[in-house]
Formats: structure tokens, sequence, C-alpha cells
């Protein structure tokens, strides 16, 4: 990934001053802090409901392993 140093960040900023204009430069932070945020409320409920499916299905693995467990030591009993 690469990295961002405070010269970039300076240079881009300047670049967004000059583009975009001293007034307007606030309430496009804004809304691209919206956005980010945004997208990162997203991303952290996709990653959520993964981990709940990979939880259910561990889950339900380990359920049919003790169920087989249980058939195999119930036959030996009855043998």
């Amino acid at each position: 990934m690469p990295q961002i140093g405070w010269s970039e960040l300076l240079v881009i900023a300047i670049i967004a001053i000059l583009v975009i204009g001293p007034k307007d430069l606030p309430i496009i932070m804004k809304k691209f802090g919206g956005w980010i945020k945004t997208i990162k409320s997203y991303t952290s409920n996709f990653q959520n409901s993964l981990e709940n499916i990979s939880d259910i299905e561990t889950f339900d693995i380990a359920e049919e392993d003790n169920k087989k467990k249980k058939k195999t030591k119930k036959n030996k009993l009855d043998s």
C-alpha cells in the first residue's frame, strides 16, 4: 500500500485550494468525510455479516460432529 508523506499532503492541499477555492474547500471536505464515514459503515456491516455467517457454519459443523460421535458411541455400546 502506498504511503503518503507530509510533503505529498501539502502538495495535495495546495492543489485543492487552487482548484476548488478557499470558500468551498470546507464544504467539500465535509462531504468527502461523510462519504468516507458511510463507506466505512458499509464495510463494517459487511465484515460483521461475514463473521456471523462463518460462526454459524462453524457451530453447525461442530454440532454435526458431536451427533456423529454420539451415534458411533451408541452403536459401539449396543454391539
